[in-house]
């Protein structure tokens, strides 16, 4: 049995340890030693390899909050897989994007190494955000020549011709979020013209029939809101050097009853096809205001019960 010691300087053994040490637990979980602390004194024990590590990474987490704060399981979970992930960050020319769980850290690996990867999960767990901006970044360093964001105008019912003004008009409000995200990642000028290029397009999920998209990096969002038909349709629409990601959350479903989303069953039908990646986010993944994910697991404790 090997064992390190480490004293706590500066900061008050709960603030790392936790309230009732639940970080102590989960750190002992995850790493596969032993922590006791008597005072401002902490020892780890277990095999040596397992022992350096954990107390690399205590030291780290006792540095964080020499300015004051406390740490949850879920900063810590940050530094156990996302912070020394290695395909852990996106650099764009005025921002750098850092994931904020280990579940977005894994996610920004399978973009990286698979073709078609399905990102499922709650509002407010950057499932749209990092799609976007690994398109940006694979844009920018001249790996795909395009990108294609889509949405299904699902409240319009894909039918937009009885709606008000011009075409830009009819389907903004729809596409707005994904507005949203480009803008704040890019110079508005620059993304003025890509668009007027055709280098960025934003359209409906409709638009996306007959086509054949080449050498794009292709972002279907809102999924759950597709149809069986819809879904085979946008899929069989990659070409050759193009990279899709789809996203939804499947508790937010707004078609009718009659119609089976398209993102609900689609794991099934993929789930043997090498290169496609399933990705599930949950309420531990919100980097939203703190309020949402309590929100969102109240809403599943209710459905839950419900059902």
């Amino acid at each position: 049995m090997f064992e390190k010691s480490l004293t706590l300087k500066g900061i008050p053994p709960i603030a790392l340890l936790g309230i009732k040490d639940e970080n102590l637990s989960f750190l002992e979980n995850h790493l596969g030693v032993r922590i006791t602390v008597r005072g401002s004194q902490l020892t780890v024990r277990g095999q040596e390899e397992k022992v350096s590590k954990s107390m690399s990474l205590i030291e780290e987490l006792a540095k964080s909050l020499e300015d004051g704060g406390r740490l949850t399981t879920r900063d810590i979970e940050y530094y156990l897989y996302a912070k020394n992930g290695k395909n852990n960050i996106i650099v764009l020319p005025d921002m750098i994007i850092k994931p904020r769980t280990a579940n977005q850290a894994r996610y920004l690996e399978e973009i990286e190494k698979n073709k078609l990867i399905f990102a499922i999960g709650p509002a407010g767990t950057g499932k749209t955000y990092i799609a976007v901006a690994s398109a940006i970044s694979a844009l920018l360093s001249n790996k795909i020549s395009r990108i294609i964001l889509a949405r299904p105008a699902v409240e319009a019912g894909e039918s937009l011709g009885f709606l008000p003004g011009d075409y830009e008009e009819k389907v903004k409000p729809y596409l707005r979020p994904l507005y949203d995200a480009i803008y704040e990642m890019l110079p508005q000028k620059k993304i003025q013209k890509y668009m007027e290029n055709g280098v960025i397009e934003i359209a409906p999920l409709a638009f996306m029939r007959g086509r054949d998209l080449k050498d794009s990096f292709i972002i279907l969002d809102e999924a759950q809101n597709t149809t069986h038909i819809q879904m085979k349709m946008f899929l069989t629409r990659m070409g050759k050097g193009s990279k899709v990601v789809v996203t939804g959350d499947v508790t937010q479903i707004d078609l009718p009853d009659s119609k089976i989303s398209g993102l609900v069953e689609i794991e099934h039908v993929l789930k043997d096809i090498k290169g496609v990646s399933f990705l599930h986010l949950t309420a531990l993944d919100v980097v939203r205001n703190p309020v949402v994910e309590k929100i969102v697991r109240a809403y599943k404790r209710y459905e839950e019960g419900k059902n």
